[in-house]
Order: C-alpha cells, then structure tokens, then sequence
C-alpha cells in the first residue's frame, strides 16, 4: 500500500473518532453537583420519573434530587414543596392530575402562577426510526402559561349561570369581552358584550395583558435567534376576539422589527389546526396565548410522533420546570401502569433539556443520543410506539446506549 494511502486512512479513521469541534469551556464550580425538586405525581408519574433517576445515576449525572409527594387532587401544592422550587430554581415533575369539574383547581397551573413561570416550551419532531405520516417536523411551540382562558378562573353567577371574563387591558385602561353560558336543558347560550369598565374587586376575572404579551413575544424571537430558528408564527383569533387577542398580536408586532433576521407571519388558530395536520413542516417557532397554545402543542405533538416523546418546560425569569411536553396522556391509563409499561422518553428527553438549561451540556448530548439511538433501532418500545417493551426494559436500553 502506497505512503498516500495509508496517510488518507489515518486521516479518515482520525475524522470518524474526532466528534468535539468546540471545546466546552466551565465556570470554576459548574460541576458542582445541583440540587432538583423532584416531584413524581400521579399515574405513570412516578415509573417515568423513577427512570429519570436511573439514567442519572448511571451517567452520574451532577445533579441530586429533593422527592416530595404531591397529588393532583390536592388542594395547593404543599408550602415545603413551593420552598424546595426556590431554594433549586429547578424541578422535575411527572403529570398531576387535575379533576374534571368540581370546582378544584389544577396544581399544574398554580405552579406556573406562583413561580410565574411565564413561557411553556413544547418541541413536537420527527425521531429517527419511528414512522410517522409526516416528515421534517421540527415545531417549538411556545404558549404564554400565566393569564387568559386557560389561567382557570370562572364565576357561578347564580345556579346555572356561569360566567367568563377575557379582558385586554393595557396600562390603568381596561376594554373586556364578558361572556355569560347560561345552560337551560342541554342548551348552551353564548351573550358577548363589549364593557369599557373593571368589575368590582369581587368579580373574578381573565386578562390578556400588553406586558405579558411582549414578554411571551420576547422571548419567542430570542429563542429562535439563540437556536438559530429561521420563522415565528403568532397564533391568534383576533378576527373575532378583537381587543384581547389583537392586544397579543401588536405586541408581537412591536417585537418582530427588532429580528429583521426572522421571518414573522400570522395564523388564525382553526386555520392553524388544520395547517398542522395537511403541511406540519411549514411551522418552525410558534408563539401562542394560553389556551391556544395548548391545543396547538398537544395537536402538533400527535403529529410528530406521540405525546410520550415530546419533551417540554416551563421557565420564568427565576425558576424552570421541566415535565412531559404535551400534557395530553400525561397521567396515563391505570391498565399502563399495572402493566409498567409507561413511555418515559418524553421526561427522558426533558430531562436532557433541564441538564442544559443547567449548564451541564455534555451530560445532556450524552443522554439525548442514547434515547434517539434506542428509538432509530425500534427493538425496544412501549405500546403506544407500536412495541411491547416495559419502561424498565426503555431504561436498561438507553441505559445501555450511554457513552
């Protein structure tokens, strides 16, 4: 063999082990090992977050976990567990489960009020491996978390009478839509009425806000530079709800000619669910209010693959909580549980998430591959994947892909 070859396959076999281009460079004492809320839940909760603690063990992951057991059904998250979240800036949860009616609130929602954990971060894409009927997916949905429909708030005006408040208010000036559902018989009966006033202290009431409308923009169009994403679509209605959601709209507006770089364009929501099912792939970054941004998130995590792979967060200006993406199945069925047969690579992939935002990058490249090569191999899978693999067996696979 000629001195010229044998110098190209050296080249070659250096370039295939050479995998760093940028050496990582730490703070003294960012290897310090951080402390995480850890706060397991209902249903399937506690077997996906059980193989989130397996994995970092097995990395040795820099991280320990502070375990508080905390039930939907609850009527506030616990004092001790509020405390633990911000002392660690950071938590970890599986799906709490949020009774249907009865007048009980959702914890998931007073955890984001409390911490103001302002933006919701869901990422629905394409794994490598696992078919689905759309390809080149990469969608971040990015929903406002604090204010609007979905902050949960009503009023039972008398029997039978319940009523809703949206209101767009911007500085001391307030203009709201007051909605009445009167349910008679199997009835429901929808009076809009434009107000230029506030309701006593007394009236409960849902707002859409300039200031956090901006902020929710803000921060849309800086993840999308910070990750180099090219488009920011903002999802509204505002042909019908005019003030509120038009109120969200100027704001984004306002925003966008500050990222000349991204490109900013518009959707009606029921255009938008439709647009996600026919062409996913023309979404990047979507920025949405609250309720909206639920529903486009769960929708765009079917189609990319299941709600047992998305991962997801949400992050304020002080704290993050990092859960399963989209919360549709988060809580899962009994039978799954009996059967230990829970999707943990949603909380898996979140967790490579929550290592990065705490600045711990190699562990979470390291754990992100080992997941997406446990998934292009397709030996090993729960059922709503197409397999019939337990979550033990899930973790011994990625557990065994760690490099």
């Amino acid at each position: 063999m000629s001195r010229r070859s044998l110098t190209l396959l050296k080249h070659l076999a250096n370039s295939r082990t050479q995998t760093r281009s940028v050496t990582y460079m730490p703070r003294p004492g960012d290897g310090a090992p951080r402390a995480v809320t850890l706060i397991p839940g209902d249903g399937i909760g506690p077997l996906v977050t059980n193989a989130v603690e397996q994995v970092m063990e097995a990395m040795h992951a820099p991280i320990y976990f502070e375990k508080y057991d905390v039930q939907g059904e609850m009527s506030r998250v616990p004092a001790e567990v509020m405390e633990s979240i911000r002392k660690n800036k950071v938590c970890l949860k599986g799906g709490l489960k949020t009774p249907v009616g009865g007048g009980v609130s959702s914890l998931n929602v007073q955890l984001r009020k409390e911490l103001d954990l302002f933006a919701s971060l869901v990422n629905c894409f394409n794994l490598p491996g696992l078919p689905t009927r759309h390809e080149n997916v990469d969608i971040v949905v990015i929903r406002e978390n604090t204010e609007g429909e979905y902050a949960g708030l009503e009023h039972e005006v008398v029997p039978g009478v319940v009523e809703s408040l949206k209101v767009a208010k911007e500085e001391w000036f307030g203009i709201f839509f007051r909605v009445i559902a009167i349910r008679r018989l199997d009835l429901v009966l929808v009076n809009v009425m434009e107000l230029g006033f506030f309701l006593g202290s007394d009236a409960v009431i849902v707002v859409i806000t300039k200031f956090c409308s901006e902020r929710i923009a803000k921060y849309a169009f800086e993840y999308a530079y910070l990750n180099n994403r090219k488009k920011v679509t903002a999802v509204h209605k505002a042909n019908i709800m005019k003030l509120a959601d038009g109120l969200f709209l100027e704001s984004c507006r306002e925003v966008a000619k500050k990222y000349p770089g991204i490109t900013y364009n518009e959707i009606i929501v029921d255009n938008c669910c439709m647009q996600l099912v026919a062409k996913p792939e023309q979404f990047d970054v979507m920025v949405t209010p609250n309720l909206y941004g639920n529903l486009v998130a769960n929708t765009a995590a079917g189609i990319a693959g299941g709600t047992g792979v998305m991962p997801g967060g949400n992050v304020g200006a002080d704290h993050a909580v990092f859960e399963q993406g989209a919360s549709a199945g988060n809580v899962g069925k009994d039978s799954i549980v009996r059967e230990n047969k829970a999707n943990p690579v949603a909380l898996l992939l979140s967790s490579a998430m929550m290592l990065r935002h705490l600045q711990f990058p190699s562990f979470a490249d390291r754990l992100e591959t080992a997941v997406k090569k446990v998934i292009s191999e397709g030996k090993c899978r729960t059922k709503d994947l197409g397999g019939q693999s337990t979550t033990q067996e899930v973790v011994d696979a990625v557990i065994a892909k760690l490099e």
